[in-house]
């Protein structure tokens, strides 16, 4: 198992924004604490590239980003005050997700702390995301002809409206979101499988989807690598979430993914997506557990 952190990856904590922030850290910390991950285990990935950027974003965007250049509305879509600090931060996470798709093809899995920005579109941001980085890496993996077939299961509450933007008509990549059908955005783009969930959705009939579902689209899509969004605002004390996945629940859902690509043998990048609870403590178990299964079921 690999994971990719940076300092920056907590930094910097928009006003209204710091409490999510701060889990960046809190995992890392739990991470060493736990004897689970040391000096060893941690990628520290630099700026992405702005060529390995463009592979999926717009130049003219990309270039309006980098120089600050976007209208009022456009900062105000992706809910962060615009600055050069942000910028570096999300180059370093973009390069963080691909550096882990890489050490995924060597050991089977690595995990990004921070990532899982699902709502970056081709052309803007939006949902605190600027850039995509799962859609990225899996673009230059692609493009570097280290994977033919990708497979994006995003769990995280909110559907990726990016990524299935980005992927909308690609017969090389399938986007498969699980997501709460009343939650934002509120305009959903359409993935190549959406699976919509009530309010309320709780363990058992989560669980029963999931493992439906995932596993019909890996038999018919037959990929050869898993990106995974492991977005824990599915838990039943989410502010923002409106499921009812218990602490127990949400592991088994990261369990079954996790089980499912070791067994078909299938390399598995895992970026963290969201987690608001109130309670700070839920969200570090919650995504700690992520970890601690990569690590029991790889090895």
């Amino acid at each position: 198992m690999r994971v990719a952190w940076h300092e920056v990856y907590q930094h910097p904590l928009p006003e209204g924004h710091r409490f999510p922030m701060i889990k960046y850290a809190l995992i890392r910390e739990q991470l060493i604490r736990e004897g689970i991950a040391d000096d060893d285990t941690f990628i520290r990935p630099e700026m992405m590239a702005i060529e390995d950027i463009c592979s999926v974003h717009q130049s003219s965007y990309v270039d309006n980003l980098l120089n600050l250049s976007l209208s009022s509305a456009e900062i105000r879509a992706t809910g962060f005050p615009l600055s050069q600090e942000l910028i570096v931060r999300e180059r370093i996470i973009m390069q963080g997700t691909w550096e882990a798709a890489k050490a995924a093809l060597q050991h089977g899995v690595a995990l990004n702390i921070a990532g899982g920005t699902h709502h970056a579109f081709a052309d803007k941001g939006e949902g605190f995301c600027l850039l995509n980085d799962q859609a990225i890496a899996a673009q230059l993996l692609l493009n570097a002809g280290l994977s033919r077939r990708v497979l994006i299961v995003d769990l995280d509450v909110h559907q990726g409206n990016g990524t299935a933007s980005i992927f909308h008509s690609r017969k090389d990549v399938f986007t498969f979101s699980m997501h709460g059908e009343k939650n934002y955005p509120l305009h959903k783009m359409e993935s190549h499988l959406d699976i919509a969930l009530a309010d309320g959705t709780g363990d058992d009939a989560y669980l029963a989807l999931l493992e439906k579902h995932l596993l019909a689209v890996i038999n018919d899509f037959q990929p050869d690598f898993i990106f995974y969004q492991s977005g824990v605002d599915v838990l039943a004390s989410d502010a923002l979430g409106r499921l009812a996945l218990s602490i127990d629940g949400c592991k088994k859902r990261d369990e079954f993914v996790l089980r499912l690509a070791f067994d078909q043998g299938l390399p598995l990048c895992i970026s963290m997506g969201g987690g608001y609870s109130k309670d700070i403590r839920v969200i570090l178990e919650a995504h700690c557990n992520t970890f601690r299964l990569a690590s029991r079921i790889f090895g």
